[in-house]
């Protein structure tokens, strides 16, 4: 019998670890688990997605920086309800919630995700108290799943969970839509106008973990081709004025609805983050054919060989950044095409999204195999 899992996720939102929430929803319920996705906050993505693929989707209306017991009142309500099997939670809250509220409302199988080396709102180095959180509540997860190993060691070697209990599954990408396609690449060139230039590509949140100064910075300094920013943040005034102030030939394109187009109509993939776990831009794309240039944090170096399908360099460069910006473009268009098919194969080999979702239905059924017998029903 194949398990009923409920997914609780921090937020729905326009952002990696989200992205890879609903996205593995909708995979696992293609391979026939009964799926409900729910929210903390209310969600502003992916709702209508979830449910035409048939998982139902659920806010607790909480909201953010507000602890509300309602909220995890409400969590309990729809556990006793939906009746799931596994409770497979996602980011520092929800895992938090999903733990605490196995108390009251237990459930065979609690499985906390960690998607990046530091879950915390501002810079890495305050980590500690999360830490302490998962720490003194470890025993009320069976598993922790890391997106990388990366995630994996950091939290490990801070004690903030047991290497008994840890275990590494990658994100994945759906490379059906994630994929090359040179005939629309063109077309999309003509409507940005971009012409035959080389043009870069950041996608991602402006927030401060994703570094975008630095990247500016290097664009001002190397100024090969075109930057087109796709995304949306608090920071988005202010990078707009840096991109002036530094003469940088820059676009910021808001947020995009046409990544994979955007992925294909571009020359090269940018991310200058200065925190991460695996991220899924990397995933997307390097499935889409299209090399890069990234820090080197968190789980990168497990997404991008360095020389062979991107540049891996160190966070907060903006010199080395820009080095290896110039020495992408430099690459004739067939050795970049060469890195970019690469990049594909690693994705199809390690990061394919029906294979993840294999992984995680078979953690669910081992977990489930070693629980009591009423597991089951």
């Amino acid at each position: 019998m194949t398990p009923r899992v409920v997914m609780l996720t921090t937020n729905l939102a326009r952002g990696g670890a989200e992205t890879q929430v609903a996205h593995l929803a909708m995979a696992l319920r293609r391979r026939g688990f009964e799926v409900s996705v729910v929210s903390l906050l209310r969600p502003t993505a992916f709702a209508q997605e979830l449910a035409a693929s048939s998982v139902h989707v659920l806010s607790l209306g909480m909201r953010p920086g507000s602890a509300n017991p309602l909220g995890f009142a409400r969590l309990a309500a729809a556990l006793v309800k939906l009746r799931p099997q596994v409770l497979h939670a996602h980011m520092f809250h929800a895992n938090l919630m999903a733990r605490s509220v196995h108390l009251i409302a237990p459930v065979p199988v609690v499985i906390s995700t960690l998607h990046s080396i530091a879950e915390s709102r501002r810079e890495s180095s305050g980590t500690r108290l999360r830490d302490w959180a998962y720490r003194i509540t470890g025993r009320l997860s069976d598993v922790t799943v890391c997106v990388s190993q990366a995630v994996a060691e950091r939290h490990a070697a801070a004690r903030a969970v047991s290497r008994r209990r840890i275990r590494v599954i990658p994100n994945g990408v759906d490379t059906a839509r994630f994929r090359p396609d040179p005939a629309g690449r063109e077309g999309l060139r003509q409507a940005l106008k971009i012409g035959d230039g080389f043009a870069w590509l950041a996608v991602g949140r402006l927030i401060w973990k994703k570094d975008y100064p630095t990247m500016l910075r290097s664009m001002a300094v190397q100024r090969r081709g075109v930057l087109l920013i796709a995304g949306a943040g608090p920071l988005d005034a202010e990078l707009r004025t840096l991109a002036a102030e530094l003469g940088a030939n820059v676009r910021f394109l808001g947020p995009r609805e046409d990544i994979p187009q955007l992925m294909n109509a571009c020359d090269g993939l940018l991310l200058s983050s200065a925190v991460e776990g695996l991220p899924m831009v990397l995933l997307e794309a390097a499935a889409c054919g299209l090399p890069c240039v990234a820090t080197d944090v968190g789980g990168v170096r497990e997404a991008v060989l360095d020389g062979r399908t991107g540049y891996v360099v160190p966070a907060a460069d903006a010199s080395a950044f820009g080095l290896a910006m110039e020495r992408l473009a430099d690459l004739p268009a067939g050795a970049r095409a060469q890195m970019g098919a690469a990049a594909r194969e690693q994705v199809l080999a390690r990061f394919e999204l029906g294979e993840i979702a294999r992984q995680w239905g078979q953690l669910y059924e081992e977990l489930l195999g070693a629980a009591l017998p009423e597991a089951g029903g």
